[in-house]
């Protein structure tokens, strides 16, 4: 099993998109976790939705960042 990477300072930007879309059939609070944002899955959401506008991204729910 492999253990997760504990952050001192949560993701942003493209690579908390990047993080986002890799685990998003996760669960927001898995996710939340895995980009250094521990249990603080508002803070997580809030941050991941101005990064994805930033970007001119658009999405209401974690799972739209899931692709085929």
């Amino acid at each position: 099993m492999t253990t997760p990477i504990t952050l001192n300072v949560p993701l942003s930007g493209i690579i908390l998109i990047s993080c986002a879309k890799a685990n998003a059939a996760s669960g927001r609070a898995t996710v939340a976790r895995l980009c250094g944002y521990g249990e603080d899955v508002d803070q997580f959401t809030e941050t991941l939705h101005a990064a994805c506008a930033e970007l001119g991204i658009e999405i209401d729910e974690l799972g739209e960042l899931l692709t085929d």
